[in-house]
């Protein structure tokens, strides 16, 4: 039988997934309109990233809370040792968040060509995943460190881990290829060519240093956490599918054909690495501090989180589709007819 604190955690990994999906978008399309505005090609797409922002930038954070609120409530302890060591760099990404909320709403609803805010928006869309990711980091073990009750942040381990850093470096590159291979088929969808010729060129770009930066920081997490190392490879098979997914979206895009297929195939690709990082983990949830079974909340209050959080994801997803159903994919919308 299936306890419910693996029933909680693949819920609350579900959701995790959810926003590194919704959120890259988001961040790589700041990113990539500013790019093009330093680069005098903002006349190509920046009109379509706006028509895609509009919407849903509001609403890329309800995964995130939902996330965070759920794993405090079912693993009380990882308030405790993540609240604690986390401190600084969480700071730091709420302050980002708040910076990158601020100045959309600047751009957009202020003054329409100030360079400034739009260089804070698309700068913001990468030092928030990169601050993010100290978690992840933070998760393998080494790096925490609890004296007296205290517990502590061992910077100087982190900032010299070639982990930590090839962690960062995948977060960055992930968040601009999971956003291009998005717009690019954002834009055949509005049969924008000019703006779809730019795109797919940042997709088929940003492909390379992705595979590139997941290789290298898988070499650095045998060195540093062998034993979650190995759990992933006696998982392969999940691992070759990611590959697999990898290919199929690089051959769609390089043949220029079938955009939505590809993106289907980079969703696939990082759903399959996703979770084969979260199943090697176990049953670690903060190595080796909390696990998944002695960390967990009591029994009765986590069925009822189940509960809660698994009607939770059912209206949060077809809400979703709603959201893209009545403006990202509406054929007017897309084209900018309304």
């Amino acid at each position: 039988m299936i306890s419910y604190e693996l029933i909680g955690i693949t819920v609350l990994w579900i959701f995790l997934y959810g926003y590194l999906i919704v959120a890259s978008i988001d961040f790589g399309a700041g990113f990539f309109a500013f790019y093009a505005r330093a680069t005098k090609q903002d006349h190509l797409i920046n009109r379509l990233i706006s028509r895609y922002l509009s919407p849903v930038w509001e609403i890329t954070n309800v995964f995130f809370v939902f996330f965070f609120v759920g794993m405090v409530g079912f693993f009380p302890d990882s308030a405790y040792y993540y609240g604690s060591a986390l401190l600084v760099p969480g700071s730091i990404a709420i302050i980002l968040l708040a910076i990158r909320g601020s100045f959309y709403a600047f751009e957009n609803y202020g003054s329409k060509d100030n360079t400034t805010y739009l260089f804070l928006y698309g700068a913001t869309g990468l030092l928030i995943p990169a601050s993010l990711s100290v978690a992840l980091t933070l998760s393998e073990g080494g790096f925490i460190t609890e004296q007296d009750g205290v517990v502590a942040l061992a910077y100087f381990e982190l900032f010299s881990s070639p982990l930590s850093w090839s962690i960062v470096a995948l977060a960055i590159v992930s968040v601009l290829f999971i956003s291009a291979s998005f717009l690019t088929f954002y834009a055949s969808r509005a049969r924008d060519l000019p703006a779809l010729k730019l795109l797919r060129t940042y997709a088929m770009f940003w492909s390379t240093p992705t595979i590139i930066a997941a290789l290298t920081a898988f070499i650095y997490l045998s060195q540093h956490n062998e034993r979650h190392f190995q759990n992933m490879m006696d998982l392969w098979w999940l691992l070759a599918l990611s590959v697999g997914f990898y290919m199929c979206a690089l051959w769609h895009l390089y043949h220029a054909r079938r955009y939505g297929l590809a993106f289907v195939c980079v969703m696939l690709q990082f759903l399959c690495a996703f979770f084969a990082y979260g199943i090697g983990h176990y049953p670690y949830i903060l190595d080796p501090y909390i696990t998944i079974q002695g960390g967990a909340t009591h029994e009765s209050m986590g069925i009822a989180l189940v509960i809660a959080f698994i009607g939770g994801l059912c209206l949060l997803i077809p809400s979703l589709i709603l959201v893209f159903k009545l403006f990202l994919f509406d054929a007017d919308y897309v084209k900018g007819r309304k």
